[in-house]
């Protein structure tokens, strides 16, 4: 024989692994299938029952009061008896019988006499138809008299007169709101008061209307 035998075919493991695992897989699968296709029901008669849930419900209890009636009034003492005995005196009131009738009797001041005297009559600033000297500003001018003082001074300027024309076109309260001296203040006061003047109008009414005026005081070579 030589030194390398050959193998048996019978010993030759090789040969039938293939086959081996063939037959192996086959069975296996055949085992799978009829443990799927058996009847796994074996009779269980267990059901699963549903318990609804218990709804509970909270009722507002309403807290209540306790009325607690007021303690009854004391009884009213009893009277006393008084003995048939004992006599009540009379009580007599000593009233002054000197009152003379006759006499004057005090009584309060009279009240004072209501005074008749009117409230005076609204003062307007603005009005419809505002007063007017009659002739205008040159009548003014006409019964101005510059004074000798002033003139003689060199005294020129502007006197700014306030005065009220009253509902019957009378000048009254004039005042010197800015004044020059020399005189010249009462001058233009005096020629304001020497005209005529138209009352001022309001919604065709006559009005006292508050007026102020400037005269012009000029030395003429």
């Amino acid at each position: 024989m030589s030194a390398i035998e050959r193998k048996k075919p019978a010993v030759d493991l090789r040969r039938s692994y293939i086959i081996n695992i063939q037959v192996g897989l086959i069975l296996t699968l055949l085992a799978f299938i009829a443990a799927f296709k058996a009847n796994l029901d074996f009779g269980s008669t267990m059901e699963i029952i549903e318990h609804e849930q218990e709804v509970i419900e909270m009722e507002e209890i309403i807290q209540t009061e306790q009325e607690t009636t007021p303690p009854p009034p004391p009884r009213p003492p009893e009277p006393e008896p008084v003995p048939d005995d004992e006599i009540v005196e009379d009580t007599f009131f000593d009233l002054d019988t000197d009152l003379d009738l006759d006499a004057p009797m005090d009584l309060p001041p009279p009240p004072p006499p209501p005074d008749d005297e009117e409230d005076e009559p609204e003062v307007f600033q603005v009005v419809e138809d505002m007063p007017e000297p009659v002739g205008g500003m040159q009548a003014i001018y006409d019964n101005m008299v510059y004074p000798d003082a002033a003139r003689r001074a060199g005294i020129e300027g502007r006197v700014i007169v306030q005065f009220i024309v009253n509902e019957h076109g009378q000048v009254t309260n004039p005042q010197v709101i800015r004044g020059i001296g020399g005189g010249c203040d009462e001058a233009a006061i005096d020629a304001i008061r020497s005209v005529e003047w138209t009352p001022g109008r309001q919604r065709g009414r006559a009005v006292r209307v508050q007026y102020q005026l400037p005269i012009l005081f000029r030395i003429q070579n």
